[in-house]
């Protein structure tokens, strides 16, 4: 009698694998994977990937390169040989991203989503512990979310007609309206900064990286100075006229607010025309005139 049982709750199973808990489930679609160095200025790895919903960032990501682990096994300690550590005083190591934001979790609980954007980054963070959110999964977050969420998206453009036109032609496919309910949306303020400053989250452009988790700020009241850092948070130039700044700040726990601003209108319009495949890969992006993207932190 047990033997029948057994054998029937076996045939159950193999019917159910996934209900059963045995076996990789069922396909969850495609994710993408990118593994960079140095705030994505290097790129290590790029790949699509199918997943199932067995599937955790840290087991698709041990498919795909060679790694090492620390803490039990939830913690990354090298890919393909690129391995954390500390010299001349600096630390640097793993970070992961999806669509966007950084992860909360560790890489061993989150379960990817169809359509994700994985990015892992090794960077040195002694300028700035934390980079809450980055422009380079574009266009993630709008289409994906966060954790299987996908949030509302409303742009709010205060810059002169053309330019907030570039900006909606780009957004609107993602599904970014130019009206609604801001709670708990991700909002998208397009405009200068003497303009958008006014905003809780992009005044925290005017801090350093270790505030606002951006290698660039703004300087100066009447006429700013967009002021771009290099790694370790030091000045590395400064934009005046013209300049533009496209960057992503998370100060808590709800949807990002991106920015796109500049020095002067002319700034702001550059910027807005960098909405898309240019920011892939970048943590934030500034321009200036004659100039296309530039990744921040620059070299």
């Amino acid at each position: 009698m047990r033997s029948r049982i057994l054998a029937t709750a076996l045939a159950l199973c193999a019917a159910a694998v996934a209900g059963c808990g045995l076996g990789p489930g069922q396909d969850e679609g495609d994710v993408s994977l990118t593994v960079t160095r140095d705030y994505g200025s290097k790129v290590m790895l790029q790949k699509t990937d199918s997943i199932r919903e067995s599937d955790t960032v840290i087991r698709l990501l041990d498919r795909n390169a060679d790694i090492t682990t620390r803490y039990g096994g939830g913690f990354i300690q090298s890919i393909d040989g690129l391995a954390g550590g500390q010299s001349d005083g600096r630390s640097s190591d793993w970070f992961f991203y999806v669509n966007g934001i950084e992860s909360p979790i560790g890489s061993a609980e989150y379960d990817p989503s169809g359509g994700d954007r994985i990015w892992w980054d090794y960077r040195d963070w002694t300028a700035a512990m934390r980079v809450p959110a980055v422009v380079g999964s574009w266009p993630e977050p709008f289409l994906h979310g966060f954790q299987g969420h996908r949030w509302p998206a409303i742009l709010d453009c205060r810059a002169a007609e053309p330019t907030c036109e570039a900006a909606s032609q780009r957004l609107s496919p993602l599904g970014v309206t130019t009206s609604g309910p801001t709670a708990n949306a991700i909002e998208v303020l397009v405009g200068t900064w003497n303009v958008v400053r006014t905003n809780r989250s992009a005044a925290l452009l005017a801090e350093g990286p270790d505030r606002s988790g951006v290698f660039a700020r703004f300087v100066g009241a009447r006429k700013p100075l967009l002021e771009v850092l290099n790694q370790e948070g030091q000045p590395a130039g400064s934009i005046g006229k013209g300049g533009g700044l496209i960057a992503v700040l998370r100060p808590g726990d709800g949807p990002p607010t991106w920015v796109v601003t500049g020095t002067d209108a002319k700034g702001v319009a550059a910027a807005a025309n960098l909405l898309g495949e240019a920011l892939r890969n970048h943590y934030a992006v500034a321009t200036q005139p004659g100039a296309g993207p530039i990744g921040v932190p620059v070299p």
